[in-house]
């Protein structure tokens, strides 16, 4: 019997039979209380969590991070508070970091466990802190945070970084602007660069881009990128010295300019394996804590449902408060910031650089009062559908921008070289999706209503250029002439489109555009829907195949009225295709056209058919209406004294062609003309303002000379928040007191309130010029 068992010995040894019992998991190490992670003393055991460690920081337990170590921890759940020291240079390799209460260590990497209790309001949060909003990883210092996959854990989920009703926090030294314009042309071969505005907080070793904007030709999808990756050299200000010379001019020429962006922040969270298995962050419900001015590169799983660079998923109006300001979201699988039935986040100052499917998205339709301002987005790519995807008719194509609701704030936003769209607002309902759904209202109800009805709180300010897709800003193909009416309609003011293919594409009914700028495009207004659309101040400029497009181009149908008051068409050589084209069809036997104060400036085209207002474009569809569109261009003979003008394919000419003549170039070949009285110009909308602003309290922070000791009964403290409204807002009010407005109307603002304990209770709201009084106040205490 001894020498069976020997010889087995033999074989096991031999590696002939194995016989293995599975591996135990490593017991996991747990807080024994508050002190710096690098101390035996923080944990059971007495000894520091070293590689492969699954780590429970236990509530109440407050560690401070404090090592810079390659180590690879598997997992770390977060009931306490974990927090980085933001006067060193820390490193953290990590598998898994979850914030989330109680006892119990969970690997699921996004989730939440079922059996977690809700918050206590008595009690402290569990807390990821990487800086402070009053405290953030300080200037020269770094924190980094390198999510690494780990044998075992699930690659669909993890690695990641998940907040399951904890407090998660990213700040990073602040700068004064994350991105700018050029100050002047940026030429092939140059290393220097000069901006519009001085920058603080950008040093050398930075990583920055130079956006695509390029004069010499249209942007071609074919063609290699122009938007082009730099290191700092040097930064002084206004300019900045390259550390190598750029590759393609960038333009900066009057109101076009290109931008230049910073992506380095000193607060990093990364996929330590970008081409293996990358990591995702997420917020989930009953979550807080914000993110300024960090970094997230290299992350997001590509094709895979919500496993997104950075995710607030499924928050409502929990996270009301929570901000992301000044982050870089770049080289992302999927996506850079995804909001998904969530409402009230303030996203501003972010830089997004390529993405695989959409930048900014808002995920589910249900999502309102968010506000995306000043923000840049680059190089959002082509994607492909993903799967169990929340709205199915999104193609995932590669917008900068991307929503289906837009009972939200779009301003100041900038988009370049995105792989479809600058800007889609797209809600296409089917037979298996109807698009009425549960939304919050103003005064924290829900209704069901049907999305597409929703008009913006506020879109303005917005530009998109030196895209690589087909679209400046798309707005609304797919919702089937379904829209707000005409007393909410959508408002679009001071969109600038430049060096696109298709400018704006308007298939929303009931809209109203004030000062809208497109130049150098190949269609100008493109495939619209006018019904009750209203135009004011808008400039084409040298864009040449259809400047103004017809209803819905080849279909050339037109449902509504037309009114555009201020048109200026500068430069445009249109190759024989008239600047405005004539719609055949007038199914409701309501539509008509009307311009007013119509310019053109350099119009050196010289074609024979040369004309303001004609057919032209594709095809000649028969018209299928008795009557037609009519054109007028009102006073254009004098005060009073208007032009008609109609197709001579219409009914309307048919009847009575001895009304018409030719007067080129205001007609071409087949457009004709009478003179006209009595016809008032237009107003199909009747604006009325009945939504309250929405008021978001942001900061809150402790200030003078007891603003370092938490235990004094009172202290003063300054306010800051942002106001969102689709009118003037009138005042903020904070606990009584008027706040200052920083920004335009309200879009920031700040107050100081003094002699108030921490646990006082914050409460603003904003009024508007139309006598809207916010119906819920934000309330939080100072603590």
């Amino acid at each position: 019997m001894f020498r069976s068992l020997a010889s087995l010995a033999a074989l096991c040894t031999a590696g002939v039979l194995v016989l293995q019992t599975p591996a135990a998991e490593p017991a996991v190490i747990r807080s024994a209380g508050s002190g710096p992670w690098s101390a035996a003393t923080t944990w059971e055991g007495g000894k520091v969590p070293a590689a492969g460690a699954r780590v429970l920081i236990r509530e109440g337990h407050r560690v401070v991070y404090d090592v810079a170590s390659d180590a690879v921890i598997r997992g770390i759940n977060i009931a306490g508070t974990l927090s980085f020291d933001p006067g060193k240079d820390t490193r953290l390799n990590v598998g898994l970091i979850k914030i989330q209460p109680g006892e119990e260590y969970s690997e699921e990497g996004f989730d939440c466990d079922a059996h977690r209790t809700a918050n206590d309001p008595g009690k402290p949060r569990p807390a990821l802190e990487v800086g402070t909003p009053d405290r953030p990883v300080q200037t020269g210092k770094t924190a980094l945070i390198r999510l690494t996959y780990v044998e075992g854990l699930a690659k669909e989920s993890c690695p990641a970084i998940v907040c399951c009703g904890g407090r998660m926090d990213f700040h990073g030294a602040p700068m004064n602007r994350t991105w700018v314009k050029l100050a002047r042309t940026a030429k092939a071969g140059a290393s220097e660069l000069l901006l519009a505005e001085a920058v603080s907080g950008w040093k050398p070793g930075d990583r920055v881009i130079v956006t695509a904007a390029n004069s010499t030709r249209r942007f071609d999808r074919n063609k290699n990128d122009s938007t082009e990756e730099r290191i700092v050299q040097s930064c002084t200000g206004e300019k900045i010295e390259l550390q190598q010379p750029l590759e393609v001019d960038h333009l900066a020429e009057g109101e076009f300019r290109g931008e230049v962006a910073n992506l380095s922040r000193n607060v990093v969270v990364e996929s330590a394996d970008p081409s293996g298995v990358r990591g995702h962050t997420m917020y989930h419900r009953d979550s807080a804590g914000s993110i300024s001015y960090a970094e997230f590169r290299h992350l997001g799983k590509e094709g895979v449902l919500g496993r997104y660079s950075l995710h607030f998923h499924l928050v409502g109006d929990t996270m009301r408060g929570s901000y992301v300001i000044g982050a870089s979201i770049w080289d992302s699988a999927n996506r850079w910031l995804t909001i998904h039935g969530t409402n009230y986040l303030v996203v501003r100052d972010c830089v997004g650089y390529r993405s695989i499917g959409h930048g900014y998205y808002l995920e589910d339709g249900t999502e309102v009062f968010n506000v995306l301002d000043r923000n840049l987005g680059v190089q959002a790519r082509r994607g492909k559908r993903l799967p169990k995807q929340a709205l199915p008719f999104d193609q995932n194509d590669g917008a900068a921008f991307w929503w289906a609701n837009s009972l939200n704030t779009f301003t100041r936003n900038v988009a370049v070289e995105n792989g479809q769209y600058g800007y889609r607002f797209e809600a296409t309902p089917s037979s298996a999706m109807k698009l009425t759904l549960p939304v919050q209202q103003p005064d924290g109800s829900k209704k069901t209503v049907d999305i597409r009805t929703l008009p913006f709180v506020r879109f303005e300010d917005n530009e998109t250029h030196s895209e690589r897709g087909l679209y400046g800003c798309n707005l609304g193909e797919g919702v089937n002439r379904v829209g707000p009416d005409a007393s909410h309609p959508f408002v679009v003011r001071n969109l600038k489109i430049w060096d696109v293919h298709y400018g704006f594409r308007p298939q929303v009914p009931n809209l109203l555009v004030e000062n809208l700028t497109i130049h150098r495009a190949a269609y100008g207004v493109y495939h619209p829907n006018y019904d009750n659309h209203v135009y004011r101040n808008v400039t084409i400029s040298q864009t040449n195949t259809e400047p103004f497009n017809r209803g819905h181009d080849d279909l050339s149908v037109q449902y509504g009225t037309l009114a555009v008051d201020g048109l200026t068409f500068d430069g445009c050589r249109s190759g024989g295709m008239p600047l405005v084209q004539i719609s055949d069809d007038n199914p409701t036997g309501k539509a008509e056209t009307h311009f007013r104060n119509v310019k053109t400036a350099h119009w050196t085209d010289n074609s024979k058919a040369k004309s303001l207002a004609n057919l032209g474009g594709g095809p000649r569809p028969k018209p299928k209406t008795e009557k037609g569109v009519p054109v007028y261009f009102h006073d254009w003979y004098g005060p009073g004294r208007h032009a008609l003008v109609v197709s001579t394919r219409s009914g309307d000419f048919r009847a009575d062609p001895e009304r018409y003549k030719s007067d080129p170039p205001l007609t071409g070949d087949e457009s004709r003309v009478a003179q006209v009285a009595d016809v008032p110009f237009p107003n199909p909308l009747s604006p009325v303002d009945d939504l309250p602003p929405m008021t978001v309290i942001t900061h809150v922070e402790r200030i003078g000379a007891n603003s370092t000791k938490p235990s004094s009964p009172k202290a003063a403290y300054r306010i800051r928040g942002t106001t969102s409204d689709n009118g003037i807002v009138a005042k903020v009010v904070v606990n009584g007191i008027e706040a200052k407005a920083t920004a335009v109307n309200f879009a920031e603002w700040e107050i100081v309130l003094k002699d108030i304990g921490a646990d006082t209770k914050i409460s603003a709201h904003a009024l508007d010029a139309a006598g809207n009084v916010e119906k819920r106040p934000h309330a939080r205490s100072a603590r």
